[in-house]
């Protein structure tokens, strides 16, 4: 029987972005990818989280990994932090702003895209955050390396990132590992190389580079 894998996809994303990775992690790797969806503009992540664990609940698996993109790693963070009693698994974190989000903050200058970012993004994206990884629970972080995107310019980077978030913004104290592959921060999504390491670290608890 395949193990779950909970997919929490990012800001304004619908989860059928995940449709070839699902296919990915599937042939290569017996994971069963199930999208979770929600709204980050119109719930608060306390509403987000609560959905999350209905739908954790229902699936009544004895082994759930998590598979978050950008906003959807720190859904499951929180997630984990107010339900931290779910069946063992491994998770994933693929590009995300753990640390807040320049990009964002940049966005938020702009009174139309400000009211699409919601409460969720509010709390999580537009402030600076230390956040720490104290699950029991192995984390693998990718973060991309390849600028392409609109979040390079309301951010100015002047340093590593995928072109929506910057490497140092995705290194979370506490994760088992943390590696750098040059894809941007949606094409991560379509990456073989980022499925291969996504299906490894969630079948064996690392990655295959360093």
């Amino acid at each position: 029987m395949s193990t779950p894998v909970v997919y929490v996809h990012g800001l304004w994303l619908p989860g059928e972005e995940s449709l070839i990775l699902r296919h990915r992690l599937a042939r290569g790797f017996d994971l069963a990818l199930q999208a979770f969806r929600y709204s980050a503009a119109s719930s608060s992540m306390g509403d987000i989280t609560a959905h999350l664990e209905s739908f954790v609940r229902e699936l009544k698996a004895p082994a759930v990994h998590f598979l978050g993109h950008s906003l959807g790693g720190l859904v499951i963070h929180r997630f984990l932090e107010r339900f931290p009693d779910q069946p063992p698994g491994r998770a994933v974190f693929l590009g995300p702003p753990c640390v807040g989000s320049r990009a964002a903050q940049g966005a938020a200058r702009f009174a139309p895209i400000a009211h699409l970012m919601g409460p969720s993004v509010a709390q999580e994206l537009l402030q600076p955050h230390e956040r720490r990884w104290v699950q029991a629970r192995p984390l693998g972080i990718i973060a991309g390396s390849q600028p392409l995107g609109v979040g390079q310019l309301l951010a100015g980077f002047a340093e590593e990132n995928d072109g929506t978030v910057a490497v140092s913004e995705t290194r979370m104290p506490g994760a088992t590992d943390h590696i750098v592959l040059p894809v941007s921060h949606l094409g991560m999504l379509l990456s073989a190389r980022v499925a291969r390491e996504t299906g490894s670290f969630l079948t064996h608890g690392r990655f295959t580079i360093r």
